[in-house]
């Protein structure tokens, strides 16, 4: 299995997994389709599949493209968006297996950034879209703050530590930058922050492990995290998804 990240737009990735027995690939939300194909191109692998984990153009824009370039692709995408993403073809469930030449992967539904959305978990690799990012989580567009807090907390975290986090936007510097002011006590924020500064900026992939000992999304147990949330509602914040949403909330206008 080989895992390449494409940059695309502003702040977007995209991922192209290939199977290396087979010399088949999926993309993962390609944003763009010229940079996927020259991806396929120098590895001279064949394109067969797209994973969509959201209906959000910014992830599904050039679909459409590639089909015109790559006979019988299957697209992807959680049935609940069916209606949504009018490229897709193929439709999964929560639990549901999917299949690129021999490598095998398993969906995940993870409502909250919208209600659709999903992650694609193969073997220690997990591709989460808007839902997790390095240090940050995707916004509330139309879950709520329970659906998002019990798909991280419930459905992501209990996977590996060594589980490589591969996320829809490189947001980490910023979200960094926010979980020091919810965090300050926390020393291995900094640790984060200078080693993305040795890597030149680049933080993808992750770590769970990482993501448990840096994401304030992830951390809303810690004494600190919830003093955070008490200082910026005013009162006392008894129940975690209550934390969780007032760090969503003060994260939206960091």
């Amino acid at each position: 299995m080989k895992i390449i990240p494409i940059s695309c737009s502003f702040d977007n990735y995209c991922y192209l997994i290939i199977c290396l027995s087979s010399k088949k690939a999926a993309v993962v939300d390609p944003t763009e389709a010229y940079p996927v194909m020259a991806a396929v191109e120098e590895n001279g692998v064949q394109l067969t599949t797209v994973l969509c984990t959201h209906h959000h153009q910014d992830h599904i824009g050039d679909i459409g493209e590639l089909q015109q370039n790559y006979v019988d692709l299957d697209v992807i995408c959680y049935h609940g968006d069916k209606d949504r993403i009018s490229t897709a073809n193929k439709y999964v469930k929560d639990g549901d297996l999917v299949e690129i030449g021999d490598l095998q992967g398993r969906v995940i539904f993870t409502p909250g950034h919208t209600s659709s959305s999903i992650c694609y978990h193969f073997q220690n690799h997990l591709f989460t879209g808007d839902t997790l990012f390095g240090a940050g989580c995707g916004r509330l567009f139309e879950g709520t703050p329970e659906q998002m807090y019990n798909s991280l907390v419930e459905k992501i975290e209990p996977l590996a530590d060594e589980t490589k986090i591969y996320f829809g936007h490189e947001y980490t510097v910023k979200n960094l930058a926010f979980a020091q002011q919810v965090e300050p006590g926390n020393a291995n924020i900094q640790k984060r922050l200078d080693l993305i500064k040795r890597n030149n900026g680049v933080s993808t992939p992750s770590t769970l492990e990482l993501e448990k000992e840096t994401n304030p999304f992830l951390r809303c147990s810690e004494d600190e995290v919830k003093a955070f949330a008490e200082r910026s509602r005013g009162e006392a914040v008894n129940d975690l998804v209550e934390v969780f949403a007032e760090l969503r909330r003060q994260r939206n206008t960091f």
